[in-house]
């Protein structure tokens, strides 16, 4: 499904990405691990043409990389930020319609899905997005994008901040997006969440992948987690 290779990226002259490669299979979740500032936000930003890279981005063989960001969107990539980044005088309702692509009449997901699986968003659908609470706008953002009805989703750090309950409904999205097909590349500080969600894990180290493999085996090497992941 989503295929990157030899992935190069820069901020400036900050040489940041070197030598990124790594493959996200139809309807997998994968998650991207590390400590703060190796490149794993960097890594899905690159894939999303936000940062001058080089390389090799493919989506179903198609090459990405060099494509304006709302092209790699149209191709079937979606990107959910840490920042969020919901419109918080739209309303909620309005916020989900604009993750719909122009055109399209049907697709994995519908508002009718969200309401069933969030009721909160359906009792605040003609609120201003911005009262939401931060774990509410996580949902929000998440759901937009998948409006769009991408073949890829890239999440960046979905469950920092969020109340444990929150966290739960978030990680219970997560599976279901795995389940309806789509392939998800997951950035993740915390260690259970991705171990429990991940089939497969790549831990990334100064800007390289340092290690892929399954979650368990990762679990078990306690000198490759001491080492690149602090625990």
């Amino acid at each position: 499904m989503l295929d990157i290779s030899e992935l190069h990226a820069w901020y400036g002259k900050a040489h940041v990405l070197d030598g990124v490669s790594l493959h996200v299979g139809e309807g997998e979740i994968v998650s991207l691990l590390g400590r703060n500032g190796v490149g794993r936000s960097t890594t899905v930003r690159a894939v999303m043409g936000h940062v001058r890279a080089r390389g090799s981005v493919r989506l179903r063989g198609r090459e990405l990389l060099g494509l304006a960001p709302y092209r790699i969107a149209q191709l079937g990539v979606g990107y959910v930020p840490e920042s969020r980044d919901i419109f918080p005088r739209l309303t909620v309702r309005q916020n989900l319609m604009l993750g719909r692509k122009s055109g399209a009449t049907s697709g994995r997901w519908s508002e009718t899905d969200f309401d069933r699986l969030f009721p909160i968003l359906a009792t605040r659908a003609d609120n201003p997005a911005g009262v939401l609470s931060g774990g509410e706008q996580q949902i929000l953002s998440l759901c937009r994008t998948l409006m769009g009805d991408p073949s890829v989703v890239m999440i960046d750090e979905p469950t920092e901040g969020l109340a444990p309950r929150v966290v739960q409904q978030v990680s219970e999205l997560l599976a279901e997006i795995a389940r309806r097909g789509v392939a998800v590349l997951l950035v993740e500080q915390k260690l259970d969440i991705a171990l429990q969600l991940s089939r497969r894990v790549y831990v990334m180290g100064h800007g390289q992948v340092v290690y892929e493999g399954e979650p368990r085996a990762l679990v078990d090497d306690t000198a490759l987690c001491t080492e690149w992941l602090g625990v």
